[in-house]
This record gives structure tokens, C-alpha cells and sequence, in this order.
């Protein structure tokens, strides 16, 4: 099948390297998805009376309302507590480009597509 040894030794190292690939692949894949996990996102407002912290699932985990919030109506520190919420998923979905990125490559499209997720997840959680 093979007409001669080094065409053997050829095709052997291209099977190698990717057998290489792909289990880097896989770990930076693993190292990823560990480091998602403990992202997590925060904003504050302009005057600094709502900062809001959101954990990797674009979950509300902290709401910091400081006392000048009781010379506004409930009305308008609502609106700023849902503002301040978007900004703290823009900061968590950032931080998620970055980590893909970083770990995968600006091109790679699994990096891409966890990015992707993210942003429709947050997005329609804002819509809400």
C-alpha cells in the first residue's frame, strides 16, 4: 500500500500531530469550561447607588444599593437596578470572549459558539 518507507513515516507523523492536536484541543476545551465556571460579572451605575454582580449563568448574586437610593423613587431604582444588571452581563460576556480567546484562539469556532451562547442567553434574559 505504501510505496516506500518515509511515505509510511510521513503519514505516522501527520497522525501524530493529530492525535496531538486534538487532545490539546480537548484540554484547552476543559481548562475553558473550569474557567467560565467561575466568572462573574459587575457593574454599578453612573452615581455609583446600584452595583450589581451576576454569577457565570448570568444569574443575580449581589444587588449593593447605597442609602442615596431613598431620595429616588422605587420606580426609578428599579429601572437602575435592570440597567445596571445588562451592564453587569455585557462585563460577565466580555470576560467570556476574553477566557475563549485566550484559551482557544480568536478563530476557533468552538470558542466562537460558547461566546454565541452566551450572548443569546443574556440577551434574551434581558429581554425579560
Amino acid at each position: 500500500m505504501w510505496a516506500d518507507e518515509a511515505a509510511l513515516d510521513a503519514a505516522a507523523r501527520r497522525l501524530d500531530d493529530w492525535e496531538a492536536g486534538f487532545a490539546d484541543r480537548a484540554t484547552r476545551s476543559r481548562q475553558l469550561s473550569a474557567r467560565l465556571q467561575t466568572l462573574t460579572g459587575t457593574a454599578a451605575n453612573a452615581d455609583r447607588t446600584v452595583e450589581v454582580t451576576v454569577d457565570a449563568s448570568g444569574a443575580l448574586v449581589d444587588l449593593r444599593l447605597d442609602e442615596r437610593t431613598r431620595q429616588h423613587s422605587a420606580a426609578h431604582t428599579a429601572k437602575q437596578i435592570i440597567q445596571t444588571t445588562r451592564a453587569a452581563h455585557a462585563d460577565l460576556l466580555r470576560q467570556v470572549t476574553e477566557a475563549a480567546t485566550s484559551l482557544l484562539g480568536a478563530g476557533d469556532q468552538t470558542g466562537q459558539a460558547v461566546v454565541a451562547s452566551y450572548r443569546q442567553r443574556l440577551d434574551r434574559d434581558a429581554r425579560r
